[in-house]
Parts: C-alpha cells; structure tokens; sequence
C-alpha cells in the first residue's frame, strides 16, 4: 500500500468517527429530551415519585437510544446477537450514570463557588434588566455548569466505550 492509500484510508476512517460521534451526539440530545420529559411529565403532571419516575425516564431514554444508535449511528454492526448490544449499551450507560453522580458529588461545590464568582461579574445593569438572569442563584448555576461538565464527560465515556465494546463489530 502506498503513502497515498494510507492517508486516503485514515482520513475516511477519521470522517466516519467524526460522523459516528455526531449521529452519537444527536442521539444523546433526543435521549435527553425523552428522559426529562418524560420524568416532568411522570412526576410533574402524574404525581409519581421522582426516584420511580426517574428511573421509568433513564429507561426509556436509554431504550431509545440504544434503538437509534444500533440502526442509525452503528447500521454496519450486525454480528453481535441485539440482545448482547443490549445489555452491553444498558451496562455502559448504567456507569455513564455512576460517572455523572460522582462528577456530582466532587464538583459540584466548587462549580457553586465558580457560579457566584460569575454572578458578581455581571453589571448590575444587566441583572436588573433581564428577569431570567436576575432569577439565577449560584447554587442553580453551579448545578447546571456540573450538570453540563458531567453531560460532556459522560458523552465522551458513552461514545468510546460503546464504539469499542458494544458496536465493535462495526467497520
């Protein structure tokens, strides 16, 4: 093989992980929207417990994502038996989840903390002015800067594990 076949077959190699990881993406953010609304609705609109409700949205999102991801983000991987991908995609996301919670528990003091920081950086003007950043506490910021450092984390941990266990097969 020349030096020109090599690049040629490592630069279509990199554009379909590139391509895999955005599918990968945008299967994500469809999860994400069945798993909160879902649970808002559950929850919220129902009257069910949060921890059940949860638990029946982490479901029903990892479901759905697992169906997308096998016949949209992966259609190339067909010799594992499904159930096998199943489980294997279920037991990645079950640690995602493990990820996130610790990612919770050591951060998310810190990133408080780095949310009050940029709530006094604000001019008072514009704190004043729009309602919506006037509404924001550093407790509710800090979450939601861990929650996204967790959302990027646990990405990354999904996509690469699942690329290298579940959807090995794949080309």
């Amino acid at each position: 093989m020349t030096l020109e076949a090599d690049i040629t077959q490592s630069t279509t190699k990199t554009t379909s992980e590139i391509t895999r990881f955005l599918k990968f993406s945008v299967v994500g953010a469809i999860g994400f929207v069945i798993d909160f609304g879902l649970f808002n609705l559950l929850a919220g609109t129902l009257g069910m417990g949060s921890i059940p409700a949860s638990g029946i949205s982490f479901v029903a999102a990892v479901t759905n994502n697992f169906i997308l991801n096998r016949y949209w983000t992966y259609p190339d991987s067909r010799s594992k038996r499904i159930s096998q991908q199943a489980i294997q995609f279920g037991i990645v996301s079950v640690l995602g989840v493990g990820i996130r919670f610790l990612i919770f528990f050591f951060f998310e003091e810190m990133m408080i903390r780095i949310g009050a920081i940029l709530l006094q950086q604000l001019p008072g003007t514009m704190v004043s002015q729009i309602p919506v950043i006037n509404a924001i506490t550093a407790v509710r910021l800090g979450q939601n800067l861990t929650l996204a450092l967790a959302v990027i984390v646990v990405l990354f941990w999904n996509f690469f594990v699942n690329r290298i266990w579940t959807y090995s097969d794949a080309p």
